[in-house]
């Protein structure tokens, strides 16, 4: 079995675009700046609507449909890498959040 690409939040880049593939409460809670936001079962038929570069760094809550979603589009032929520990590990990093209210929080 292959191992799953993936990359910590600490070594990721700061101008890092990633894919956020959390649910729309989740994304308008707290979100990476900058962030991409595709509903995980809307990944299939939205390919067109991915960040513009590779690898594709994707996110969630805590890592797990991330990784399942880069499973997915690496099966595409799209070279994808998976953030370890998702926006938890984003928060508890202390990178930056923005969010649709005054105090964005990670869900």
């Amino acid at each position: 079995m292959n191992e799953l690409p993936s990359v910590s939040v600490t070594d990721l880049a700061d101008d890092a675009v990633l894919l956020d593939v959390r649910e729309d409460d989740e994304w308008a809670a707290g979100r990476a700046p900058g962030a991409v936001h595709i509903v995980m079962n809307e990944i299939p038929v939205r390919l067109g609507d991915l960040p513009d570069l590779e690898p594709v760094a994707v996110i969630c809550r805590s890592g797990g449909r991330s990784g399942q979603v880069v499973q997915w589009l690496n099966a595409q032929g799209i070279d994808a890498i998976n953030v370890d520990g998702g926006m938890r590990a984003w928060f508890a990093a202390g990178k930056p959040l923005a969010g649709d209210d005054d105090a964005p929080r990670v869900m």
